[in-house]
């Protein structure tokens, strides 16, 4: 069969709940999806010997919709999984409330121009055999209960591991992209066992050894609610002891209950951050572990848009697979790059007309915000003092907004709502406009359209910001607090703006609002505005600057090549 190709050489299986490689393909709920399809595909550039694993998520994260008070509404995604993938001749079974749930795979091929092909694998229990409550498994990204997350993990991780060994995969190491795989461990750890279950204490040393040298773990977030715990009662009835007895599972991923980031740390001989201040936090929040930083990226050819692609390729060949090029942006000439941009703003505009039926002007600064809405990313930090917004800002600013709160997520929620209340009390002064469902589609349009970039997290809690990166391939300067890739990339004035204190701190510091708020303030006021409308040749330096400083470096070109010689290689 033609898919058995993927199994002749040996591979680095990389494990991810979410991946976003296309919006016809909705199996990603934000950054972290989006970061495992640019992944992929640099992988496939690079020629990487990789496959990836996740969930076939039949009906997606979920589609917002948004009412006229500013309230979130979610519907199931429909999409079909047969139109885009294959589906694969093997079948294995994982325990789940003490019987067997099937697991079957879906294979997508992820190509690049280079010639190379990554192979995909959705994990689907969506069959016959299995109970309707079982089947529906694989059906919500994050969504359900706890129980309902337990059971996805242990299709990913467990259902995971079995599939590929079934399909005669070769895999020499294990990446798991976040802890929501870790029970792969426990597979892992299963199939080196070989011995009865009563002479686990003796052996789990050993075993444990084998596997940790085939483990690599990269955390993602700073915010203690993003790592999975499950209370061991809930473990016992959903898992059961078979694979693993409940009492070395405790040592393993925690005493008073079982934390896969905990688990996922223990069983792995190479542990990342995802951005340098993120390495520093992580070795705070989990200390006596190494924890290395090797800062995200974003995949050039998927991000970059239209218009810069045409003038990359006529002024900068080779730069998609080569994004390191991008250092030589000065070769074009200014007027083109600005034209670039004029094109993508007008392309937003007509998006935003379309959806909306609201109007934004090319001639007037436009600042994007859209990420996920969540208390800590502060999306509303900029009406901290409305006055002093309409004084410097009337006739003079568009604010474009868009990102989903998680359903159970009621402080996000309002949050949606509080940018609305805002959008009615400055309409006929300021533009503010939401834009609903954010999705890979809506920030390939709003991204590269507006003028600046602004990122507003309770420090330090932003892991890495992979959109500021994006932003900065289309020659969008960012406007940043000092968190995540943004201290890496930030150099005052000449790649864009920092909002607030120096980045000292490993704890988040939740005093710092008025402080940030009127440093926003301050620099929009004094530098940032006064740059754009009365020093339009030094603005267009800026923004040259953002693609040849940070873009050509922060890249899943970069990032990936760092992978190989520090993570994959280093046996």
């Amino acid at each position: 069969m033609e898919w058995s190709r993927f199994t002749e050489a040996s591979r680095i299986a990389y494990f991810s709940m979410e991946i976003g490689l296309s919006q016809d393909i909705p199996t990603y709920s934000g950054g972290l999806g989006i970061l495992a399809g640019d992944t992929i595909k640099s992988a496939a550039d690079l020629q990487v010997p990789l496959v990836a694993v996740t969930l076939a998520s039949r009906k997606g994260y979920f589609e917002q919709t948004i009412d006229s008070q500013g309230r979130q509404h979610e519907q199931p995604v429909n999409w079909e999984i047969a139109t885009f993938m294959e589906q694969l001749p093997v079948r294995v079974t994982v325990p789940v409330e003490g019987h067997a749930v099937v697991v079957q795979a879906w294979l997508y091929r992820v190509k690049s121009p280079s010639g190379g092909v990554v192979p995909v694998l959705f994990l689907d229990t969506d069959v016959a055999e299995n109970r309707p409550e079982d089947r529906a498994i694989t059906d919500f990204l994050y969504g359900g209960d706890q129980t309902y997350r337990l059971k996805q993990e242990i299709v990913l991780g467990i259902g995971g591991a079995r599939i590929l060994a079934a399909l005669g995969f070769h895999i020499f190491q294990y990446h798991m992209n976040e802890g929501h795989a870790a029970l792969l461990t426990v597979e892992l750890l299963n199939q080196t066992r070989n011995l009865s279950a009563a002479t686990w204490t003796e052996t789990l040393a050993f075993d444990r050894n084998a596997v940790v040298r085939r483990c690599i773990f990269t955390t993602h977030t700073p915010v203690p609610a993003g790592h999975d715990r499950f209370p061991y009662p809930l473990v016992q009835r959903v898992l059961g002891e078979d694979l693993i007895p409940l009492a070395q599972l405790r040592e393993l991923g925690g005493h008073d209950e079982l934390n896969m980031t905990s688990l996922a740390l223990k069983m792995s001989r190479f542990v990342n951050g995802v951005a340098k201040k993120h390495g520093q936090v992580s070795r705070a929040m989990f200390p006596g572990y190494e924890i290395h930083a090797i800062t995200n990226g974003i995949h050039p050819l998927t991000w970059a848009s239209p218009y810069m692609v045409a003038l990359f390729n006529r002024y900068i060949q080779g730069w998609a697979l080569q994004p390191e090029l991008l250092v030589r942006v000065d070769t074009i000439p200014d007027e083109q790059i600005w034209e670039a941009h004029q094109g993508a703003k007008a392309y937003l505009a007509q998006y935003i007309q379309e959806v909306t039926g609201q109007k934004i002007y090319l001639d007037i600064l436009t600042i994007g915000f859209a990420r996920r809405v969540a208390s800590y990313k502060r999306n509303d930090l900029i009406f901290e003092d409305i006055e002093r917004l309409l004084r410097l800002g009337e006739g003079r600013l568009q604010l474009i907004f868009a990102g989903k709160s998680h359903p159970h997520d009621e402080n996000g929620k309002a949050l949606i709502q509080r940018i609305h209340d805002f959008m009615h009390r400055l309409q006929g002064k300021i533009t503010v406009i939401y834009l609903p469902n954010y999705n890979i589609d809506v920030a390939y349009r709003l991204l590269p359209g507006v003028d600046l970039w602004l990122n507003t997290p309770t420090r330090p809690l932003e892991a890495s910001g992979t959109s500021g990166m994006k932003a900065a391939l289309n020659g969008v300067p960012n406007f940043s607090v000092l968190d995540g890739w943004w201290i890496e990339g930030h150099i005052e004035g000449v790649t864009g703006w920092s909002i607030g204190a120096a980045p000292t701190e490993l704890h988040a510091d939740e005093n710092s609002r008025a402080a940030d708020a009127t440093d926003l303030y301050d620099k929009l006021e004094r530098v940032i505005l006064p740059l754009y409308y009365d020093h339009p040749s030094d603005w267009v330096k800026v923004m040259k600057n953002a693609i040849g400083k940070n873009a050509y470096y922060f890249n899943t070109h970069v990032m990936m090549r760092r992978y190989v010689t520090e993570a994959y290689l280093q046996r």
